[in-house]
């Protein structure tokens, strides 16, 4: 799932990068990846994620890459979920490889519910439009085209590239490919350290570049139920205790509360360094909320934007609802699913027990949805792996400072990290703030996606040492 951006990058501002590209560069071939790729349903309920993998891979083979370096895997009895590991190897085997992730599948997407076909790439008005576009096949296509160049310009790494195009990252219906991994085959995978999404472009109001955002640490996803019940009875007798009001009674509660706001070291660095680049009265604002977190006044300017208040705490929204079982009976069931993106330092039980006491007397139960995410500290910002990011950021983004991030969504990291290898969500690769990554009609900006293609195949060179 492609975090909420903190802010994002217009067309207009992050164009093309400052480095001039050669006339195609391979350009041509990459907006052939993107669009088979973003055309393969692989949605998290019945689209294909192995059909996807097998067509990266049959498109580096034809680049050069050999079948021992071409590694598609489907776990056992899940024909539908197979991922890719491509390995390009280094000369320097002291040192450990660096993991390219990006996952194939996509949300669920229905043809009635859109403009545009979702499963057709379409670009307009500057725009790439379809399902997966931003979350988060552009970061697949762009690692593939970056191994693809590599080989073809006969690049020798010196330290070994590890890409790895996973499944099952957005909802988990069937398998998580990086879970099955870690616990299956954990070789495969073994990284000194791994490059993600979640990094980001933040702007001034004016819609001038303020920063770019390297993701270090990730909210921590836990689901809830909330569920009323009654024994029901004809509709035609209506009772005051019925399950859809008390339900509703309780979500009412549930929305008017709000988390207290909680800082780590990444997130109070970052409002730090943002509040003196951001006029007022936000910026002044960021400054005292850092000061004093319990500066009501702050807190509301600051929260005004659904960006930055989610950066700032713990946030449930309900999701998705049922009840009832005839239009003409009493309904004797109602319930809410409730996502909730814990920050790092809360708990599910404390979450759960902030929720029962919002609620109040609603009379409903809450109940925690298993799995439980791990939860983990931010990894170290090593000057290996952020002062490197900063440096290339610098040629092609002159004068913009890299400022560290927590992303206020999840992505396969928590667990990547949970296994010993530290996960960074790697700026450069920009959304827009109406990109509608989940939602209707997806989009990315074209110069966006060709800008992050830039940055990142020189950002994949400087950590590989490729001249």
């Amino acid at each position: 799932m492609r975090h909420i951006l903190l802010a994002a990058a217009s067309a207009a501002v992050f164009a093309m990068p400052v480095a001039a590209r050669a006339a195609d560069d391979g350009e041509t071939a990459f907006r052939a990846l993107y669009k088979e790729l973003v055309e393969t349903n692989t949605d998290h309920k019945i689209g294909d994620c192995t059909t996807a993998a097998r067509q990266i891979a049959a498109r580096m083979k034809a680049a050069g890459f050999t079948d021992s370096e071409l590694n598609v895997f489907v776990p056992e009895g899940l024909p539908l979920d197979g991922g890719l590991i491509a390995t390009m190897a280094g000369s320097d085997t002291s040192k450990g490889a660096v993991m390219l992730l990006a996952h194939l599948d996509v949300v669920e997407a229905r043809r009635e519910d859109w403009t545009r076909d979702p499963f057709t790439l379409v670009e307009e008005n500057g725009w790439f439009y379809g399902r997966g576009t931003a979350d988060d096949k552009a970061q697949a296509a762009i690692w593939a085209d970056t191994l693809i160049r590599l080989r073809q310009a006969g690049a020798k790494p010196k330290r070994t590239l590890k890409m790895v195009l996973s499944c099952g990252e957005e909802s988990l219906p069937r398998i998580n490919n990086i879970r099955w991994l870690i616990e299956k085959h954990p070789d495969w995978i073994k990284a000194d350290f791994a490059l993600n999404e979640g990094g980001s472009g933040a702007l001034k109001p004016d819609g001038t570049p303020l920063a770019l955002g390297f993701q270090a640490g990730e909210k921590v996803t836990q689901n809830f139920v909330i569920e009323a019940t009654n024994p029901g009875g004809h509709s035609s007798v209506p009772r005051p205790d019925n399950a859809i009001y008390a339900l509703a009674t309780a979500l009412s509660r549930m929305a008017a509360y709000q988390f207290p706001v909680r800082f780590n070291d990444v997130t109070k660095n970052m409002f730090a360094s943002v509040a003196t680049m951001t006029p007022a009265p936000v910026g002044p604002a960021m400054a005292r909320l850092v000061a004093n977190p319990g500066d009501a006044e702050a807190n509301a300017i600051v929260s005004a934007d659904p960006r930055f208040g989610s950066m700032l705490r713990t946030t449930c929204v309900a999701t998705l609802l049922e009840g009832g079982h005839a239009i003409n009976a009493l309904p004797q069931r109602a319930k809410a699913t409730v996502n909730c993106r814990m920050f790092p330092s809360d708990k599910p039980d404390e979450v759960k027990a902030a929720l029962v006491a919002a609620i109040g007397d609603a009379p409903v139960t809450v109940s925690a949805i298993p799995p439980v995410n791990p939860v983990n500290p931010p990894p170290l910002l090593s000057e290996e792996v952020f002062g490197t990011a900063k440096k290339v950021a610098a040629k092609h983004w002159p004068g913009i400072p890299v400022v560290p991030t927590m992303s206020t969504g999840a992505t396969d990291g928590r667990f990547l990290i949970q296994a010993g290898i530290p996960t960074y969500g790697v700026p450069g690769f920009f959304a827009e703030p109406d990109n509608n990554a989940h939602g209707l009609n997806e989009r990315i900006s074209v110069k966006g996606v060709m800008a992050g293609r830039a940055y990142l195949f020189d950002l994949t060179k400087a950590y590989a040492g490729v001249k």
